[in-house]
């Protein structure tokens, strides 16, 4: 059974420690307890007797039956051979059934039929090779039955262990899968969110009324100034709201030249650079999500894609309007976006952080009450949040979306092989 510590000093609690002891072995150690109930002979945990095909031997007096999987070449499959007095039988004498009860309650059943020196089931005996095993056999009137347990892949834990280890689960089921493409870029001003204020006619500054950094209002006066050629005052007011970005000059003296920039940044612009490959996938009003260095996001939608593409980079701008009310965003920030360039619904899926490697397959692991069991799985389409599941996993079945990977370490633990 698994250990759970949990250790508290004074003045800070210490988080749970998880210490998990496997109730899992493979498919080379996974009859952990057999008995013939006619001959109520026991086998202790973790041993028992292999037959001349290195299969789980099981005896009920002078009969026995060797139980193998059988996976070279084919999906895996049952293949028992059938001995009395330690002598091979003709396999036309008997009849044979197992049936395997999976984590959860699903049940599989195998009829058998003879084919060569043994008995040949007749199904998959699909993965994770873990359950209860019940085995019935007749020979001549005579009935044999026996019962074991075979788990791999399987490991229990407390459910106060697996929340201070921040283990969390969820039911598979459908979900959106989005097809992505990432972008770099960067933030600007666009053309309509800079003024430069400049006078109409060359004179004299006489008054000016606001400093970089503060807000103005559009139609706000910013100056006065009195024109060289008559000598008669005229204003300058503010064409757009916005902040006072520069200020190019003072009272008293003559305006040539812009006197004030203003910047709007309530309405920014994040332009994106994508090679054609990419450009090409690319449509106004798809969906667009903006990350910044630090914690800032958008969701945005392409506004314009430009017709030519740089001749330097050979780059194509994808141009998206991020709303700024908030403030959070500056011209010159570099970002990431990623575009929504396909989108597609499918019946069964996982998230994709949940998937771990497990010898050869890619897993994901059930969660029956307190109980972990591996499923293996066959994928279809994947994105960074879901992937869509086509075989290993039913609909609905709960399995760890959280740290999967503490039931993977956990389970790889025990060295548990698959050996049949």
């Amino acid at each position: 059974m698994p250990t759970i510590s949990i250790f508290k000093r004074p003045g800070r609690a210490i988080s749970a420690a998880l210490a998990l002891s496997l109730l899992l072995a493979g498919c080379d150690n996974p009859f952990t307890r057999g008995k013939s109930e006619s001959s109520n002979s026991q086998i202790a945990q973790g041993d028992y007797e292999r037959g001349p095909h290195r299969g789980r031997m099981l005896r009920s007096g002078n009969f026995a039956a060797e139980i193998t999987i059988f996976e070279e070449g084919v999906e895996p499959e049952f293949h028992v051979y059938v001995y009395q007095d330690n002598k091979p039988l003709d396999p036309k004498t008997v009849a044979l059934n197992i049936r395997l009860t999976r984590l959860g309650g699903y049940i599989d059943e195998f009829s058998f039929k003879p084919k060569d020196d043994f008995l040949r089931g007749d199904g998959v005996v699909h993965e994770p090779h873990s359950f209860d095993v019940a085995v019935k056999a007749s020979h001549k009137g005579s009935q044999h039955s026996w019962t074991y347990d075979s788990y791999e892949g399987r490991t229990t834990i407390a459910a106060e262990a697996a929340e201070a280890a921040g283990i969390k689960a969820e039911a598979s089921g459908p979900a959106v899968i989005e097809t992505i493409v990432d972008l770099p870029g960067r933030v600007m001003l666009p053309p309509q969110g800079r003024a430069e204020i400049k006078p109409w006619y060359a004179g004299r500054i006489v008054e000016m009324t606001k400093s970089i950094g503060q807000p103005v209002r559009q139609g706000e006066l910013l100056a006065r100034v009195e024109a060289s050629d008559s000598l008669r005052s005229y204003q300058i007011t503010a064409p757009i709201s916005g902040v006072i970005a520069e200020r190019n000059a003072n009272v008293g003296e003559v305006a040539t030249q812009p006197i004030y920039v203003i910047v709007d940044t309530s309405r920014l612009l994040a332009t994106l650079h994508a090679f054609p490959r990419d450009a090409k996938r690319i449509a106004v009003g798809q969906e667009v999500q903006i990350r910044g260095i630090g914690d800032q996001k958008a969701t945005a939608r392409v506004s314009r894609i430009r017709p030519s593409a740089d001749p330097t980079t050979q780059t194509v701008t994808i141009e998206a309007d991020i709303d700024n009310g908030n403030g959070v965003w500056r011209p010159g920030l570099a970002v990431e976006a990623g575009i929504v360039v396909a989108s597609r619904k499918v019946p069964l899926a996982v998230r994709t952080p949940a998937l771990q490697r497990f010898r050869d397959f890619t897993v994901v692991f059930a969660k029956v009450g307190d109980t972990y069991e591996v499923r293996m799985l066959k994928l279809g389409e994947r994105s960074n949040e879901w992937t869509e599941v086509l075989e290993g996993l039913r609909d609905g079945e709960v399995y760890v979306s959280d740290n999967s990977y503490l039931i993977r370490a956990d389970i790889e633990k025990s060295g548990a092989s698959h050996d049949h």
